[in-house]
């Protein structure tokens, strides 16, 4: 059983041509959304997730972030001048804000649209986040929008665990474009070592919701980024399975601190570095 529960979240998180696979839309793929290209990674055929192994990871990705809790769903952190939604706090910038952060809050409801997901509330429909900052966010957090909001996210976790797979996916032929061809190799092979495990497809998946990708250039402080792509840049040779998936959360720290080193002292941004270490510690359980 441990060997198929592998193998299914091995090939899920890989694969990229079944038919019925739950992870994509059906139809014409949402706009702006992620397009795999080619890759020197040969991915297996794709087999759909089971069921409750998919279910699995997005209550683990929930608690990651807000702990599980349907007032977690609408969220915006001190210090931060944007709300973060959903299970997978998907970014959603108000109107005028560029920020270095990848915005993913539009990029989640193209792909709900695309899914045909019913009654979408008005709000999340909107170009650009409508609350201008945290204050004014936490004054109507009990209002008709940011109730409605959460009713829905509440009763869409299904799909926004696809979207979040969906994103890990594409991440891969990206990261392998984006890579120096000298450390390409490296890449795939801690990769595809940190895949072999339930726990390490988790830590791939969950990492990318995370922290990206690590091919946005502005998510760099002082030309060092701490997205996947540094992550597997970062990691040790180590064998297959369960110390690949030791290294993988080991590097993701060391990445995340050098993060916090090179950021500007104004941001504060040691506070977060013991629940992040936190969250890469979830990496090593087994799953």
């Amino acid at each position: 059983m441990q060997d198929l529960l592998i193998l299914f979240a091995f090939t899920f998180l890989l694969g990229s041509c079944s038919p019925n696979k739950l992870s994509e839309p059906s139809g014409t793929p949402p706009k702006n959304f992620p397009t795999p290209v080619r890759s020197e990674i040969q991915v297996p055929r794709a087999t759909n997730l089971h069921g409750t192994q998919k279910a699995r990871i997005g209550m683990k990705i929930w608690k990651n972030e807000s702990g599980g809790k349907e007032s977690g769903l609408t969220h915006w952190n001190v210090g931060e001048e944007f709300p973060s939604l959903g299970i997978g706090h998907f970014i959603w910038y108000p109107h005028g804000f560029d920020g270095r952060w990848t915005e993913t809050w539009p990029e989640f409801v193209k792909f709900a649209q695309a899914r045909r997901s019913l009654n979408i509330p008005a709000v999340a429909l909107l170009p650009d986040c409508p609350w201008r900052g945290r204050e004014e966010f936490q004054r109507e957090f009990n209002g008709p929008a940011l109730s409605g909001l959460r009713r829905w996210l509440a009763a869409t976790i299904e799909l926004q665990t696809d979207f979040i797979m969906a994103k890990s996916r594409a991440a891969l032929p990206k990261i392998m474009n984006a890579a120096p061809a000298s450390r390409r190799a490296h890449i795939k092979d801690c990769y595809e070592k940190v895949a072999t495990t339930v726990n390490g497809a988790y830590a791939l998946i969950d990492y990318v919701n995370f922290k990206g990708d690590g091919t946005n250039p502005r998510e760099q402080y002082r030309g060092q980024g701490w997205g996947l792509m540094w992550v597997l840049k970062e990691m040790l040779p180590v064998p297959t399975g369960q110390a690949a998936a030791r290294e993988f959360a080991a590097a993701a720290k060391r990445c995340l601190d050098r993060r916090v080193q090179n950021s500007p002292p104004d941001r504060g941004e040691q506070r977060w570095t013991a629940g992040w270490h936190n969250r890469c510690n979830t990496y090593v359980a087994p799953f």
